[in-house]
């Protein structure tokens, strides 16, 4: 199978001739691993990961200068801003920064409408369809990740005080929520239009043991969103999958996501749910991206376990039949000791199965 076959077949529950596997590495891990190897990890593991690209600013286009809202902290070393207006303040901890909000002392709605939200209308799609073009090209499957909204939306406004809008002055909330539900539809409906096999969705809305909220609140208010985003690309292309993200326990709202086109859920991490369980529960709706824990077996089982954690799993949830690509739960970090990492590739090159 080329890669692009295999992941059709594997989200679409039909036989592959291997289970696809990922993984990505924080740059200190990825140094770790490539003196280990003799070569970079990204090259020397045969990884299923799909290429693509997002839309393209036109030429000369300049984004909004949010310095105003961060006039107090452009002077603090490692200070930085991104493509949102948020600030970030790395404190030596990897990836990890400490978040600003532009929007965490206003006071009015006004302020919110005066926000310059960054918008990709009309942006293009040339570099999109391009990208789209080469990965089937070379047998792969194309993908683009469509962006946040939820995320985006408390980062700019700040944690808590989007919390509280929500169940406060929910009309500035939603504001919020729909200047990057936009950006989100337009990239959704470029991918579509470019033949692409997938988008790429997702917010964190879970800790390790429940919804951050009330899972009728994200009913509300998020789920209406993502529907319209995918609404929108399967007008266009009926069979685009679509791959969401949110890590923890969303339990609750598992046939939500399947109601408004989830195909791939991600990461469906074993320390707050049981993949087979949630299987059982959602059957062939929904395929699985992940379930090798970076909270547990990453970083503290043994090269033993990690195998006999991949072998088992992929027998429990049948998956030579599709709907199981295997993956750490999240970015690999500096601590998982590269012999586990080893294991775990060398466990799913075990998954080679017989397609006579």
């Amino acid at each position: 199978m080329t890669k692009r076959e295999r992941f059709l077949a594997f989200a679409n529950f039909e036989p592959v001739d291997r289970v696809p596997r990922a993984a990505g590495f924080v740059e200190d891990l990825r140094e770790t691993m490539t003196k280990s190897l003799g070569e970079d990890p990204l090259v020397h593991f045969d990884m299923d990961t799909g290429m693509g690209s997002g839309l393209r600013p036109p030429d000369g286009y300049e984004p909004p200068d949010y310095k105003e809202y961060h006039a107090d902290m452009l002077d603090k070393e490692g200070f930085t801003i991104d493509v949102n207006g948020c600030g970030h303040v790395g404190h030596g901890f990897y990836h990890f920064t400490e978040y600003v909000s532009p929007l965490r002392n206003i006071d009015s709605f006004d302020e919110i409408e005066a926000y310059p939200f960054p918008s990709n209308a009309g942006w293009l799609d040339d570099t999109l369809r391009t990208a789209g073009r080469e990965a089937h090209a070379a047998g792969n499957f194309s993908c683009v990740f469509v962006g946040h909204i939820y995320e985006n939306a408390w980062q700019v406004r700040g944690y808590e005080p989007f919390l509280i809008d929500l169940m406060t002055q929910r009309d500035w909330a939603e504001f919020i929520l729909d200047r990057f539900c936009e950006n989100s539809l337009n990239v959704a409906v470029a991918a579509a239009k470019s033949g692409y096999d997938c988008i790429r969705t997702g917010d964190d809305v879970a800790n390790q043991k429940a919804m951050m909220f009330q899972p009728d609140l994200w009913r509300e208010v998020m789920k209406p969103r993502w529907a319209k985003v995918i609404a929108a690309a399967r007008d266009i292309k009926p069979d685009i999958h679509v791959w969401y993200h949110s890590d923890g326990n969303i339990w609750d709202i598992l046939d939500d996501l399947v109601e408004i086109g989830i195909t791939i859920l991600n990461p469906v991490q074993p320390e707050c749910m049981d993949p087979v369980q949630v299987r059982k529960r959602m059957g062939g709706n929904l395929a699985f991206d992940g379930c090798i824990g970076t909270q547990t077996t990453f970083p503290f089982g043994t090269p033993e376990t990690m195998k006999k954690t991949v072998l088992n799993l992929a027998q429990a949830l049948d998956a030579r039949n599709g709907g199981l690509t295997l993956s750490p739960t999240h970015i690999l970090e500096p601590e998982v000791p590269p012999e586990n990492i080893k294991a775990f590739f060398e466990a799913c090159d075990d998954l080679i199965y017989d397609q006579n």
